[in-house]
């Protein structure tokens, strides 16, 4: 199959979850409804006859942002799994472990059990605050390797990555249990939502989002060289230490963006980039946006489960990637050893 036809039905896939992800919930509203309530605020359409009063706000202020953040969190974290796993040259490789996600969430308990609040920011104070721990956590992570390891091996990174990763979440459980007004909020956030987010937070997502795809893209040929061997791309004039702090800091900034709107979720980084190579292949000018769109509709589809699988009640986003991201972990790990 063509790489034009599978990122066709890629996209014709992502579509159809985003019309799901809109139309399902308490009230089920037809997708030629969605396209007649989007195509009235675009284009100033005539709304069909007999539509309820209440559809147009809902689907505008509630779903469709709600489902779009989704979409660019789960695109977000699988281009930046599928970055991490490149450099790394490691199968099991993702951002969460490298502990990008447990620095984001530490910086959201300690502006939660403090009550930090800033006038100029707003709600984007706890975004803010998580993003730059995500960032201060990746460059400790390369810092302390570099010193540990002057080569800055994979093997070095993932370990440093582990043991913050760790100390992070272990600090997150202090702060919960040493606040118990707080403690069920930080809990919440640690398993990630969707629920009630605005508009502002799906465009500076989207921002970041695609400035990340246009920057992962300018260094394809980089990482494909990688995918033979750290020796063979230091023969052929790639400065891998130099390559690893540049894209580990992008990963940083993307994934901690994703994660500082929506709270920590995990396995979607893992995953995404799995499936998308063995359809895709092994060239990242290809496989990036294919992730981008994979990872977009995977965590849509997740959303909904959330919404849908029990009655009257939320099931936190972070719960249903984990219930399906642990046994892909463990088929990944065997089939690896099986392999060697």
């Amino acid at each position: 199959m063509k790489y034009q036809t599978k990122m066709a039905a890629l996209l014709f896939a992502a579509l159809a979850a985003l019309l799901f992800g809109i139309g399902i919930g308490s009230v089920y509203v037809a997708p030629g409804d969605i396209l007649s309530i989007l195509a009235n605020h675009l284009l100033h359409t005539p709304l069909p006859k007999g539509l309820p009063v209440s559809y147009p706000a809902m689907v505008l202020n509630m779903r469709l942002p709600r489902v779009i953040l989704a979409f660019l969190t789960g695109a977000a974290l699988a281009m930046g799994g599928t970055v991490t796993q490149s450099i790394l040259q490691n199968p099991l490789a993702s951002p969460f472990g490298l502990g990008i996600s447990a620095g984001a969430g530490l910086g959201a308990a300690i502006v939660i059990t403090f009550g930090l609040t800033a006038v100029e920011l707003g709600t984007f104070l706890l975004p803010g605050v998580s993003l730059g721990f995500s960032l201060a956590t990746v460059f400790l992570v390369v810092f302390i390797s570099s010193h540990l390891d002057k080569g800055v091996s994979n093997v070095t990174i993932i370990l440093v990555g582990t043991v913050f990763s760790m100390f992070c979440n272990a600090v997150m459980n202090f702060l919960a249990a040493s606040s118990p007004a707080y403690g069920e909020r930080i809990q919440l956030w640690l398993l990630g939502s969707f629920s009630m987010k605005e508009w502002n937070a799906v465009c500076v997502l989207a921002l970041i989002t695609a400035i990340g795809l246009i920057f992962f893209l300018f260094y394809a040929r980089e990482m494909d060289v990688m995918a033979f061997g750290e020796e063979s791309a230091q023969a052929m004039g790639v400065d891998l230490i130099k390559l690893k702090r540049t894209l580990l800091a992008a990963i940083a900034a993307l994934t901690g963006a994703a994660v500082a709107f929506v709270g920590v979720i995990g396995f979607v980084d893992l995953i995404a980039p799995h499936i998308v190579r063995r359809w895709f292949g092994a060239a990242h000018k290809k496989i990036l946006p294919a992730s981008a769109l994979f990872g977009g509709t995977f965590l849509v589809l997740c959303d909904l489960a959330a919404r849908v699988l029990l009655p009257a009640r939320e099931i936190p986003i972070g719960v249903i990637t984990a219930l399906l991201g642990a046994p892909f972990f463990l088929y990944i790990f065997f089939t690896g050893r099986k392999g060697h």
